[in-house]
């Protein structure tokens, strides 16, 4: 019977681990937003709440989409994270949860997903090969 041997998915980024953590960081981001009493007040050139929730969300679903491999579980996992915060903030007295919200964060969700795979879905790729380029460059220590 042959053997099978475990191997690991990479995106083929020079520097996936930095674009990950990156990601994880717009996570915190985000829960910390959604989740204080008083979050700060973000520019309004949106003009509307929920366009702040729809770019969000999209944001973070292409960060993932591009930073990962492409899998099923980050538009899920996303859809989750939203839905579970806007519950929070309900249960919190603090703030209040709003469906429409919620709604603004799956519409980000699917946005992100289309992003992808537009020609902007490659841009990342296109910075971290411009990156490796330039840290070539760069003479080791000494």
């Amino acid at each position: 019977m042959p053997q099978q041997t475990a191997t690991k998915l990479t995106t083929g980024l020079h520097y996936e681990k930095l674009w990950q953590a990156i990601g994880w960081i717009m996570v915190l981001i985000v829960i910390w937003l959604s989740l204080t009493p008083r979050p700060p007040q973000l520019p309004s050139f949106f003009g509307w709440d929920k366009a702040h929730h729809v770019t969000a969300y999209a944001g973070l679903m292409y960060w993932f989409g591009v930073s990962f491999h492409r899998h099923w579980r980050w538009p899920v996992f996303l859809l989750f994270m939203g839905g579970g915060l806007e519950i929070l903030q309900g249960l919190s007295g603090l703030r209040s949860n709003d469906p429409y919200d919620m709604l603004a964060n799956m519409i980000g969700v699917v946005v992100g997903l289309f992003l992808i795979d537009t020609p902007l879905g490659g841009w990342l790729r296109i910075v971290d090969r411009m990156l490796a380029e330039q840290l070539k460059k760069i003479p080791p220590c000494q």
